[in-house]
């Protein structure tokens, strides 16, 4: 079999199979080394800090026993890498991708291409420095990563992710192996995200409103009541706040977004970067929301629901794989919107989603909470409320906390009506539209009885409708793939705000025009 991505990174093909590279477990493994050196050095290590003489008598007896521990240790350890590395093979054939692992426990995973959700390139900082990165993919329903190979060189996990996309997507890749490496698509740049306005955004975030307020009420308590005590209640909010920013700083550094022909890439990472790629069409939900202290600064957050990042492993990498921007301004949001839903479904995109974001009543033709029922919410019941296109339910709510939440026809999967005892007696009810795990809840708050069951029959016919339009779960196989430009000849698209509702090719050619299949 010729060789394919990854080949150059591990050893040669077995039936079709390949291997990851050989410093694989290693780079993986690098605490338990760590760990070892440390249990039979840490007496060394000690008097290094005392001041005191390393080899002693009482050392030099225990030498000859800690050496040969400490080799034996190694020597397992080592073992174990190279046989973990030896039975870990994948391929990519027949419509699936296949792992095998595990040398005692052996263990193969695979999953059918056309239920690809997104594809990451991960590189911790280790891997990094050694020019490694880690391959993994989500499919629908998996509710963890279905493969991840680590690692791989950086260029084999690009080729390979460009191969597993184009046979997942229904393009012809002109060859028939099935190690054979498929070009990686061309990509045309949206949006990056400054550093400033990044740090900007994390000092006017909530969490830092609640921490000024306890600080306040700290403040005042000590001294109305002249114990200084109340000060120490500020130590693990500051630390705990010191880690969040961290967190959210690390991971939305240097944030950039791009559209090619495999879907929405994603990259972000100070330390430990990511590289997302997000099918077109799969997104099952999208919120728009504003903090008040964003709105002087007219910055927004876009947060998605994607099948298979429901649930994660790891709260911190969730919250940063379902961010479609951490912070933008309109114009940003608007050029996201439009990768995510090409075609609006309405010839005022501009009115429509600009009502969403922030207009009040019966603005862009939304439906607002009955004027009988301000008294449940008298500060929202003017902004909850709903509008529907021909592609999309609009969901909106919160007058000081704005939210906007577009859920594709397609992408519903059930709904249901609750109705309280206090919201019986006002006639209003909620709707909520069940979609993959995720941060977006769509839920429709304190609609009339009348309106709610009238949006429940039609979204459910729309809901039918757009499913009917789907034909194969290969998402390019559903539109003509149209002649791009090579990128260094191209200038990046620039998305207006008001032509939304143009053809997605005005922005980016090669983008698809038609959603992807529902999955879930």
């Amino acid at each position: 079999m010729p060789a394919g991505p990854a080949a150059a990174g591990g050893a040669g093909p077995d039936d079709g199979w390949l291997r990851v590279h050989p410093a694989s477990p290693f780079v993986r493994g690098w605490v338990a080394l760590a760990a070892i050196g440390f249990f039979f050095g840490r007496d060394i290590f000690e008097r290094m800090l005392q001041g005191r003489p390393v080899f002693t008598d009482e050392l030099a007896g225990r030498a000859p026993w800690l050496l040969a521990g400490g080799a034996a240790m190694l020597l397992i350890a080592v073992l174990g890498f190279v046989l973990t590395w030896y039975f870990t093979k994948y391929q990519v054939s027949g419509g699936y991708v296949r792992v095998n692992t595990g040398f005692l426990f052996r263990q193969q995973r695979q999953a059918r291409l056309d239920r690809v959700q997104a594809i990451d390139i991960v590189q911790p900082l280790l891997a990094r420095i050694f020019g490694l990165a880690e391959l993994k993919f989500e499919v629908a329903d998996a509710g963890e990563s279905a493969v991840r190979l680590a690692y791989l060189k950086m260029d084999d996990a690009r080729q390979l992710r460009a191969t597993i996309l184009a046979r997942a997507a229904g393009v012809s890749t002109g060859v028939e192996g099935p190690g054979e490496a498929a070009p990686e698509a061309p990509e045309y740049p949206v949006l990056s995200v400054p550093p400033s306005r990044l740090v900007g955004s994390l000092l006017l975030s909530e969490q830092s409103f609640f921490v000024a307020v306890g600080g306040v009420a700290s403040v005042v308590l000590s001294a109305v009541t002249d114990n200084q005590s109340f000060y120490f209640y500020l130590i693990p909010a500051a630390l705990g706040l010191a880690a969040s920013y961290w967190t959210l700083f690390n991971k939305g550094y240097n944030f950039t977004a791009a559209i090619s022909p495999d879907g929405i890439r994603l990259r972000y990472g100070l330390l430990d970067t990511q590289a997302q790629t997000l099918p077109p069409g799969r997104i099952q939900a999208l919120k728009i929301a504003q903090p008040p202290l964003w709105r002087p600064f007219g910055w927004y957050r876009m947060q998605v629901n994607v099948a298979g990042y429901g649930l994660v492993e790891n709260a911190g990498e969730g919250t940063s794989r379902t961010t479609l921007l951490p912070v933008g301004k309109l114009e940003d949001a608007m050029n996201m919107l439009a990768l995510v839903l090409p075609d609006p479904g309405t010839a005022r995109p501009a009115a429509v989603f600009g009502a969403g974001l922030t207009g009040l009543d019966s603005d862009g033709g939304f439906v607002t909470t009955p004027r009988r029922a301000r008294i449940l919410a008298p500060l929202g019941w003017r902004r909850n409320g709903f509008a529907a296109t021909d592609t999309a339910l609009l969901i909106r709510s919160g007058r000081w906390w704005r939210e906007l939440v577009v859920v594709p026809h397609q992408r519903t999967q059930s709904m249901a009506l609750h109705q309280g005892p206090l919201a019986r007696r006002f006639r209003v009810a909620d709707l909520v539209l069940h979609t993959t795990a995720g941060p977006v809840a769509p839920r429709l708050t304190q609609a009339g009885v009348d309106e709610a069951r009238a949006l429940f029959d039609e979204q459910s016919a729309r809901a039918r409708l757009a499913r009917k339009r789907q034909t194969t779960e290969q998402w390019l196989r559903q539109v003509a793939v149209p002649v791009v430009e090579p990128v260094e000849t191209r200038p990046a698209p620039v998305v207006e705000p008001s032509s939304v509702v143009e053809p997605v090719e005005t922005r980016a050619p090669h983008a698809p025009t038609q959603e992807g299949p529902q999955h879930g």
